[in-house]
């Protein structure tokens, strides 16, 4: 038995086979408005020539290429719908902790982007000079929100932000890796006691990626004060701390000999303190490691290591309080190679799927990151006046990849509409009274939906309602309109009772609102 969670029953999963014969297409089709071009009628006739003409010399007299761009996607309904009730299972959890949503715009300054996120910068999609403004699309969320707290002076803020982002990256959509692509974050602005914040953080990621049955996960954390005092102590130059921390970054993607390799090789550091280094970033753990380094004779010595160790230690007591350490790995290999970056830094990644019905493993790598960004803010701000930072980042993209699927192997489909009646008649010549019964059903504020034909088969609007997922059918027929009643059909279990039409607003609520 494939199990979905509850967000796959917040979904409604409608069992595959309808029971009036094979199914339809969905009818929820999304229909495209066609606007008037200006000028007088007559004039269409001639664009849609030019449009032709244009389109032809354009492609060497060939049809136009119908494809998305490399690395984006069109999302069908029942793709949309799955992609919707799992953006809310986690901005239930965001309100559940009381942040509160902002939004920015798409299209930044290029100068506010550039120089915060280390080599990855190049991945930024720079757009031409727009009429004196240069200009390029948000990276991430993280950086437009550091943006938005300097120009507004505001330096206590708990926010949450979904929106799409852009990076020009090799996209690997078997992977949930795209060029646009959704992130949802959630981060804490302001002066607080070290850790309490933080710790929050990790239990949201622990609280989503547990309401959302994944299957086993581990949350790593590390601090880059750890990190920088590791270099320190192995004698890596403090200006070489940033590109030595992003090849540390590529260790989930590369083994040590690749990564030492670079490191000499590219960036030109030392055997001697490469493999220095190497004796540290293989080490995970827990409160035992953390112990253990903290007595280490050289990271001790070493100021930015000991506080980053203290603020750790502080973390996990704070976690065994929540009741999460059993998820949590102390993982000095975890980088994170964004520059901005200060403290503790946070990566969620799935152990072993669940994949009972998939005959390879779904791979989808890191499902959550964050971490600390104390030093972002002041970057913006006139006066370079700091605001500390702590937030997380869910990967909804690679979240997606596997609970679609998922889907996909059980055979089910997801409902595309909430439509919770669908308003019918058994006999001809009816479609006035079933235009006034819809009427005062949408009044009422039902979700109700009609065939656009006058005389329908009744057979057909039921399978309409088996195609669509729809539960209850309202009939209507000369005797039900003298009776003052209205025939109610359950779809499930084909049960018919007859309703009084002032009643039918309540029983329909009360029939759709069981679990």
């Amino acid at each position: 038995m494939l199990r979905l969670g509850p967000l796959a029953a917040a979904g409604r999963l409608l069992p595959a086979g309808p029971r009036f014969g094979p199914p339809r297409p969905s009818g929820g089709r999304v229909s495209l408005s066609r606007s008037r071009p200006p000028g007088p009628v007559g004039d269409r006739g001639l664009l849609a020539r030019q449009v032709r003409a244009a389109a032809g010399s354009a492609g060497g007299g060939r049809s136009p290429v119908l494809k998305t761009p490399k690395g984006t996607r069109d999302h069908p309904p029942a793709h949309a719908a799955l992609r919707d009730r799992l953006l809310a299972a986690v901005v239930t959890c965001f309100k559940r902790h009381g942040a509160a949503a902002i939004d920015t715009p798409v299209l930044e300054l290029r100068e506010t982007l550039m120089g915060k996120y280390g080599e990855d910068t190049k991945l930024i999609y720079e757009l031409q000079d727009q009429g004196g403004e240069l200009l390029a699309l948000r990276y991430d969320l993280t950086v437009p929100f550091a943006r938005y707290l300097a120009m507004n002076k505001i330096t206590n803020m708990k926010r949450y932000h979904v929106a799409k982002v852009y990076r020009r990256d090799n996209p690997a959509t078997t992977r949930g890796r795209y060029r646009e692509f959704y992130q949802c974050d959630f981060d804490i602005a302001g002066q607080f006691d070290p850790m309490i914040p933080d710790a929050e953080c990790l239990k949201i990621v622990h609280e989503i990626l547990s309401d959302l049955q994944l299957g086993d996960f581990i949350i790593k954390v590390n601090d880059r004060r750890i990190l920088n005092g590791v270099f320190a102590v192995c004698g890596i130059p403090e200006n070489k701390f940033i590109t030595t921390c992003s090849t540390v970054d590529k260790l989930d993607k590369m083994p040590w000999e690749e990564v030492r390799s670079e490191m000499v090789g590219e960036k030109g550091l030392s055997p001697e303190a490469v493999d220095h280094i190497g004796e540290y970033v293989q080490l995970h753990g827990g409160l035992d490691l953390i112990e253990q380094l903290l007595q280490d004779p050289k990271l001790s010595q070493n100021k930015l290591a000991k506080e980053g160790l203290g603020d750790m230690k502080l973390l996990f007591e704070y976690l065994t309080l929540f009741g999460i350490t059993g998820k949590i790995s102390f993982d000095l290999s975890l980088a994170r190679g964004l520059d901005y970056y200060t403290g503790v830094i946070f990566e969620a990644v799935l152990l072993q799927p669940e994949n009972d019905h998939v005959e390879e493993p779904v791979s989808v790598g890191s499902v959550a990151g964050g971490g600390r960004y104390d030093g972002l803010v002041g970057m913006f701000d006139p006066k370079g006046r700091k605001v500390p930072c702590v937030g997380v980042s869910i990967g909804i993209e690679r979240i997606f990849s596997i609970l679609e699927q998922r889907v996909e192997a059980s055979e089910e489909k997801i409902r595309t509409t909430e439509t919770q009646v669908l308003v019918a008649s058994a006999q001809k010549k009816l479609l006035e009274e079933r235009l006034k019964l819809i009427s005062e059903l949408w009044n009422a504020g039902i979700k109700a939906e009609v065939l656009y034909k006058k005389n329908p088969k009744l057979l057909n609007q039921l399978q309409y309602c088996e195609d669509t997922g729809i539960p209850l059918v309202a009939i209507v027929g000369e005797q039900e309109l003298k009776d003052g009643v209205v025939k109610l059909r359950v779809v499930a279990t084909r049960e018919e009772v007859n309703v009084r039409r002032e009643s039918l607003v309540e029983e329909i609520r009360m029939r759709t609102s069981r679990p």
